[in-house]
């Protein structure tokens, strides 16, 4: 069943993603310093800066990796340039936590400093799933070819899964989830790293209806990045679950 016509705007895709992506960074940064406006730092406003640089820095250089790594097969042949204009959200995270760490490393900061990112994250990445979504199968963010109900018309005449549609409605979940949350009492940083293990959980799942490339193991480099966190994470995985389920 196709649900929506495609949209003449998959002709030229490219300015309407960039337009999404640039709005989704200047809202993103916004939302941030309004909720940094409510809440004690105990972060000072240069650290906080030069955090906010390491991120930024490293997720641009982990996006970049991370998505070239999505077809291994093309590496023998990958420029400068196809390495500058690929990119994935997941390695960008990836990156940026590295890039945090080590800035954090640098600066002498040992608190954990994530949890006021969690909600400028989440709309941000709605916000530029929205250009992706749009651009329908001129970026990589769609799906396998389907017979279920949400199958749609992405551009190419071909019914597939939505994956950045379904991407959107993720995020308003964890938007709702991380709110339902806010008054109870969690360590500083816990809200963060919920956030990477289930956004984690979430791509190495829907990764399976995605036409990916296999890196090893016939996963592709999203699964490996996924699997990463779980196990960058795995005390704190282990220890919710105990506070759950024991």
């Amino acid at each position: 069943m196709n649900l929506i016509p495609a949209f003449p705007i998959f002709e030229n895709p490219a300015p309407v993603h960039y337009f999404f992506e640039t709005i989704a960074f200047i809202i993103g940064i916004r939302v941030y310093y309004f909720q940094k406006k409510k809440i004690e730092d105990p972060i000072s406003d240069t650290n906080r800066l030069w955090i906010l640089i390491g991120a930024m820095i490293g997720a641009l250089i982990g996006s970049r990796l991370i998505a070239v790594l999505e077809t291994p097969e093309t590496l023998s042949q990958l420029t400068l340039i196809d390495l500058y204009q690929s990119k994935t959200v997941a390695g960008g995270f990836i990156g940026g936590l590295f890039g945090v760490e080590l800035i954090k490393k640098i600066i002498g900061v040992k608190i954990a400093s994530g949890d006021v990112y969690v909600f400028p994250i989440i709309i941000a990445v709605f916000i530029g799933r929205m250009g992706c979504f749009i651009s329908g199968i001129a970026e990589p963010t769609y799906g396998i070819p389907t017979s279920f109900f949400t199958g749609m018309d992405l551009g190419d005449g071909i019914l597939r899964h939505p994956v950045a549609l379904y991407e959107m409605l993720y995020m308003i979940g964890l938007f709702f989830l991380f709110r339902k949350i806010k008054p109870m009492e969690m360590c500083n940083g816990d809200r963060f790293k919920l956030f990477m293990v289930l956004y984690f959980a979430y791509r190495f799942f829907v990764e399976f209806i995605k036409p990916y490339h296999a890196l090893w193991l016939h996963l592709s480099s999203i699964h490996w990045s996924a699997l990463f966190i779980f196990a960058y994470y795995y005390r704190f995985i282990v220890r919710i679950y105990k506070r759950l389920f024991i």
